[in-house]
């Protein structure tokens, strides 16, 4: 019951205070962030006292339940943490936009649906939440409602589409040889009897499910939809889509890969070479995308595309050091990202600014908004003690252990080469936004920091980042890994 109330109330509240007439915008603020804190509170009872639930059951091993396990409550904090900081950022930024109770609305939808992702106990309660998360964020895409708006929101929906199909049709043959309820469990549930004759075909659609899922988390060839649906959002979106959703389809890669099939199965496999080429080549791809890019947000959703592909080539690796290092990365980067794009937002909000090119003196104007920037930027590039060096020591260290030949250096190769494109294109708008030059009128310069709503969500992003560089080895040891 406890898990019920936890995935059902953001829905419900939310909605509801959406759908009030006659309220002003404080007081509806009030009572967002009232629900928002009590979801809080009943995630964190959920994660602490939640038990098995069923709520209805199709067949024999194919029904729509919900259970804490470790790997879930560690995702549920990660996503109550951002959501959490982009709800009350949202409060001041959304004063530019129209439609708030409209967009509050389908946050809070978005919410439940991602909790019964992080809660979801099977694949195919997985799948029913994975798709509702996709459909209640196309409105935040949509928000705007322009014309590049709506061609950037049904691309995300068509791209989505597509790769829950994917993901689909491996989740028929995940059931069709599984054994006992499906019930995720370390290791996989498939009964290798039954496979036996039928493990091209089931590797196939394995490698369906991997490439399906992981178009949600931006691996080439599914990333057309990031860089088109990141600029158009509004800020709050953009930190959500990036900081959590494409997150959603890591979750489902590794419930699909450690938790139903068993990463022994693919383990030395077509599937995993392919896998592992795939995400690195989105690394570099993404990297370098992003080095070229004038626009600040489409700079930072190409980072993105780049960036969660450090958790798909760890992932690769089939191994448990790969596992630990994907979900370090998992938590450093939604701290990171969400970080960064709310200060994107800030740019946006307070000085009209879409370009890196109209940054320069930036950091004069508001310098704790442009700290935090750098804070988050360290992460992403991986500077000690950040979240984002912890995560790529550990994948770098889990690759040379793999024993998969040239395999074993390619990737920490890849990752140095990516860090460096993201030094470069993350630190000269700090730099220039610090020390912008001799041409600079330094007594033109107004400071203009943003309130509270928007300045404090940015600092305890930042401070996650950090709490993941220091204790996140302690963090992982909790799930046993």
């Amino acid at each position: 019951m406890l898990i019920c109330i936890a995935i059902l109330f953001p829905i419900i509240a939310g909605v509801g205070v959406s759908l009030i007439k006659g309220v002003g915008d404080s007081a509806r603020n009030r009572l967002y962030a009232a629900v928002m804190i009590l979801t809080d509170i009943l995630g964190a009872l959920a994660i602490a006292y939640g038990t098995d639930l069923t709520i209805f059951r199709i067949s024999k091993t194919v029904a729509m339940s919900f259970r804490p396990d470790p790997f879930g409550r560690l995702v549920m904090g990660v996503v109550l943490l951002v959501y959490t900081a982009v709800c009350f950022y949202a409060f001041e930024y959304m004063k530019m936009e129209e439609r708030r109770p409209m967009f509050f609305g389908f946050f809070f939808i978005s919410l439940s649906a991602m909790i019964a992702v992080c809660l979801a106990s099977n694949m195919v309660s997985l799948y029913f939440c994975f798709e509702l998360a996709t459909l209640s964020t196309v409105p935040l895409v949509l928000h705007e409602m322009t014309k590049d708006a709506v061609a950037a929101g049904l691309k995300y929906l068509f791209y989505s589409i597509a790769g829950a199909l994917l993901g689909l049709f491996a989740i028929f043959f995940v059931y069709e040889y599984s054994q006992g309820d499906a019930s995720f469990v370390m290791g996989g549930f498939l009964d290798r009897n039954k496979l036996v004759g039928h493990e091209t075909v089931f590797l196939a659609a394995v490698f369906c499910g991997i490439v399906g899922f992981g178009t949600k988390a931006g691996m080439y060839p599914m990333h057309g939809w990031l860089p088109a649906a990141h600029p158009i959002a509004p800020a709050p979106a953009s930190a959500l889509l990036s900081g959590i959703m494409a997150k959603a389809g890591i979750v489902a890669v590794i419930r699909l890969v450690y938790y139903s099939v068993g990463a022994d199965f693919i383990t030395g496999t077509w599937v995993q070479y392919t896998w592992m080429i795939l995400a690195m080549m989105t690394v570099f791809m993404g990297s370098m995308m992003a080095f070229r890019e004038k626009v600040t947000k489409k700079r930072l959703a190409y980072s993105t595309v780049s960036q969660i592909s450090y958790i798909m080539l760890a992932l690769s690796f089939l191994s448990m050091d790969g596992l630990k290092g994907g979900i370090l990365h998992l938590m450093s980067h939604a701290a990171s990202k969400g970080c960064l794009f709310l200060v994107a937002g800030i740019f946006i909000y307070k000085l009209g600014k879409r370009n890196v090119s109209e940054l320069k003196g930036v950091g004069r104007q508001m310098p704790l908004t442009m700290w935090c920037f750098m804070i988050a930027s360290l992460s992403l590039v991986g500077i000690p003690p950040m979240g984002g060096f912890l995560s790529k020591w550990v994948i770098a260290e889990a690759s040379l252990s793999n024993g998969l030949g040239i395999l074993s250096y390619l990737p920490p190769i890849i990752l140095l080469i990516s860090a460096l494109l993201t030094a470069g294109y993350l630190f000269p708008i700090a730099i220039d936004a610090f020390f912008p030059g001799k041409d600079w009128n330094e007594k033109a310069v107004e400071k203009c920091e943003p309130s509270a709503w928007m300045t404090v969500p940015l600092i305890v992003l930042c401070v996650a980042a950090l709490i993941v560089g220091v204790f996140g080895l302690s963090i992982v040891g909790w799930l046993g890994l």
